[in-house]
């Protein structure tokens, strides 16, 4: 290998440099503490586990996504997590056993074995909350207001909210009586909004024509709030978690419609179906066309570590946030200290840091680039003791 080959990393995998770090992290604070004050506690789950749990009740997707490594005290093949949700289910499941309602956040990196989409990292910060053990609407209206307060902490403005509901197609689902290669069809059909192939597939393979019709019209249930009074009367007659799931996404923007945000709705959208139980919902600003966020609702992802509870959160990747958001590195510049013998020097330069000073300390014969260590003011000699001097 070449010795410049060795200064390269893996596509995908990518560095955060000073100034950018010093944002990401002051932000990582900012969220953690909003975080805190709705009531969440802080875990941090381990960057390993044993494929067994971390991977329990996942899904596919997330399997395909996780680098595996051998346990050489164990010999047990071992994960590295690629998504945090199902490390907290683990936790809530087993490790707290709380009887109420559990609320934890959590902040950091994860591994994914390709990116999730064009020039996207492989290695984002992950940082969300989970909420388990509340079944009711109130949870779900929670944490979508904590997931705008977020988007809102970061600085980002302008923000599309998209809600979904996966009951509305598991329902009708429920009474299509269709096999499984029929239904991953249909699925994958509703995905791509291929309305006319669609029409054709819903022809060849439903002769119910009240189910056909809610099928047909399913895609074309997308838009503002209004869609909702569409879908009712498109919808009638379905069963009664369709109704009600429609009922929910009701409420939500009832309650959210008020604020600084666009509201979308999709009826036929399913992201995570085989992962999430009830409302779906993902930000988006204009310019940018992936989500900066998504979560929603995942009831039972706790019953593969014994104890199946409600659970509804969110998950952002923190270095995406920082970068769409309107914020600065905010260093305030330090007070260079040339080297000198003097004991006083070094009093001088505890009691400055002490008052919450940036203090760069000199070496011996050192040529100093004031830029380089980001200091904007030096710490002089005088007669008389030390004396705080502005840069030119």
């Amino acid at each position: 290998m070449k010795n410049v080959d060795r200064w390269l990393l893996p596509d995908g995998v990518d560095e955060v440099l000073p100034e950018q770090a010093l944002v990401v992290e002051r932000l990582r604070r900012e969220l953690l503490d909003l975080y805190h004050r709705w009531g969440y506690d802080l875990v941090i789950p381990p960057m390993v586990e044993f494929t067994e749990s971390l991977l329990s009740g996942s899904g596919s997707d997330l399997d395909l996504m996780t680098f595996r490594v051998t346990d050489q005290v164990s010999g047990r093949m071992m994960g590295i997590r690629a998504d945090i949700t199902p490390q907290t289910a683990r936790m809530d499941a087993h490790s707290l056993r709380r009887e109420g309602p559990n609320r934890l956040c959590y902040a950091g990196t994860v591994l994914h074995t390709r990116p999730r989409g064009p020039l996207e990292s492989r290695t984002p910060i992950s940082l969300g909350v989970e909420l388990f053990g509340e079944a009711t609407l109130s949870a779900d209206i929670e944490v979508i207001e904590l997931f705008l307060e977020t988007l809102k902490s970061a600085g980002v403005d302008n923000v599309h909210l998209d809600l979904g509901h996966v009951d509305i197609f598991r329902g009708i689902l429920a009474v299509a009586n269709l096999d499984s290669e029929q239904e991953s069809q249909l699925f994958e059909l509703l995905q791509r909004k291929a309305t006319g192939e669609l029409s054709d597939w819903i022809d060849s393979n439903i002769s119910d024509s009240t189910l056909a019709g809610w099928l047909n019209v399913l895609p074309r249930l997308a838009g503002s709030a209004e869609v909702l009074t569409e879908a009712k009367q498109a919808l009638a007659g379905a069963p009664d978690s369709v109704l009600a799931a429609i009922d929910q996404l009701e409420q939500i923007v009832a309650v959210i419609a008020a604020g600084d945000v666009t509201v979308y709705l999709d009826l036929g959208e399913l992201p995570g179906y085989h992962y999430h139980t009830g409302i779906v919902f993902a930000g988006y600003v204009q310019g940018h066309g992936k989500a900066l966020g998504n979560g929603g609702r995942y009831d039972h992802v706790g019953e593969a570590f014994g104890r199946s509870r409600p659970a509804t959160g969110f998950a952002f990747d923190l270095k995406s946030l920082v970068n769409l958001g309107q914020r600065e590195s905010s260093l305030v510049s330090g007070i260079f200290v040339p080297y000198t013998a003097d004991d006083q020097r070094h009093e001088q330069i505890v009691d400055l840091r002490a008052q919450g000073h940036r203090v760069v300390q000199g070496f011996a014969g050192q040529t100093v680039n004031f830029q380089e260590i980001k200091c904007d003011r030096q710490l002089i000699q005088q007669d008389r003791g030390y004396v705080i001097q502005k840069l030119s």
